[in-house]
C-alpha cells in the first residue's frame, strides 16, 4: 500500500468512510453479512449484491435488459441498507455507485470458496472489485476457503478483512491496483503478500442425456496448481496456511512485446 492518489482526496478524518460492499454468493450468503457488520464497526456500509448466485460471472455488465434495485429488509443487515440486483455482480457495483453515491472504498466478498491466478478472471467476486477500480475507487475483494469439515466460519476472516479495508482506506492503494485476498481453510499462520499463482481449472466437459434421449452438457473441472508448493505465490501462501493478499494491477498491455511486436507487423 501506498499513499492516497492524489488524483482522489481523501475520506475527511472526522467523518466515517463510506464502503459499498458486493459479492457473487448473492445477498443472503454468509459471508457478505459477516464482512458487512465487521466493517459497520468503523465505516458508513451499504450493501448491494445479487438476488441469485452469480459465481464465476466474470466482469459481465448487463445492457440487454432492465435491472431490479431492491432494499432488502430480510437479508440480516441490521441497520445497514442492503440491496439485492438481479444482474451480476459488477452490475451490482455500477448502480450501488451511480445510485446510492460513491463511497470511499468497495469490497467484495467473503466469497465461498477461493479465488486464485486464473481463477481471477472468471471470478464474479473479483469482478465487483475491478468494477470499482475502473471506477476509480480503490476496491477488495476477500475469499475463503472451507475448513477440513466442508464448513465456513467467516467471523475471524471478516474482522481481519475489516482490519485490513480501514487499512486501506487511511492509505489508499495505487492507481488501478486492487487486493485480492484469500483465508486458507486452517487458522491463519500469519499474512503473506503474494504473486498470483498458476493455479487453474482442467476443464473437462461430462455429456449425458435427459429423459427424451438429448444430449446436455456439464462443464467440470480438476483444480491444479503447478506451483503450489511456492509460498510466494497465492496459493502456495494458502496451502502453508497463511493468508494471502495480492496486488493486482489492471493493466492488459504486454509492453515488454511492444518493439519485438513493431518489428515483426507486415507492411500494409
Amino acid at each position: 500500500m501506498t499513499v492516497p492518489d492524489p488524483a482522489r482526496p481523501a475520506a475527511s478524518p472526522s467523518a466515517r468512510p463510506r464502503v459499498l460492499v458486493a459479492n457473487d454468493d448473492g445477498i443472503f450468503a454468509p459471508g457478505i453479512k459477516a464482512l458487512g457488520l465487521a466493517l459497520s464497526e468503523w465505516a458508513d456500509v451499504v450493501v448491494v449484491a445479487p438476488d441469485v448466485e452469480q459465481s464465476a460471472v466474470g466482469h459481465g455488465i448487463t445492457i440487454r435488459r432492465p435491472l431490479r434495485f431492491k432494499h432488502t429488509a430480510a437479508a440480516g443487515f441490521g441497520d445497514i441498507p442492503a440491496y439485492r440486483v438481479d444482474g451480476t455482480p459488477a452490475d451490482c457495483v455500477v448502480l450501488g455507485v451511480h445510485l446510492l453515491g460513491r463511497p470511499d472504498l468497495v469490497v467484495s466478498g467473503i466469497n465461498i470458496g477461493p479465488n486464485l491466478g486464473e481463477d481471477l478472471t472468471h471470478s464474479g467476486t473479483v469482478a465487483a472489485a475491478i468494477e470499482g477500480l475502473t471506477l476509480g475507487l480503490p476496491s477488495i475483494a476477500f475469499s475463503q476457503f472451507a475448513n477440513e469439515a466442508g464448513e465456513y466460519d467467516f467471523g475471524p476472516s471478516a474482522a481481519y478483512a475489516s482490519r485490513l479495508a480501514r487499512e486501506v482506506c487511511r492509505r489508499g492503494l495505487p492507481p488501478r491496483v486492487l487486493l485480492n485476498v484469500n483465508f486458507p481453510r486452517v487458522s491463519p499462520r500469519g499474512v503473506r503478500v503474494t504473486e498470483v499463482g498458476l493455479h487453474r481449472w482442467e476443464d473437462s466437459v461430462v455429456t449425458r442425456q435427459d429423459p427424451e434421449g438429448r444430449d446436455y452438457h456439464w462443464v467440470a473441472g480438476v483444480s491444479t496448481a503447478h506451483d503450489g508448493h511456492d509460498e510466494q505465490t497465492d496459493y502456495g501462501a494458502v496451502q502453508a496456511g497463511f493468508i494471502s493478499v495480492s496486488p493486482v494491477r489492471l493493466d492488459l498491455t504486454a509492453r515488454d512485446l511492444i518493439g519485438e511486436l513493431t518489428q515483426a507487423l507486415p507492411p500494409l
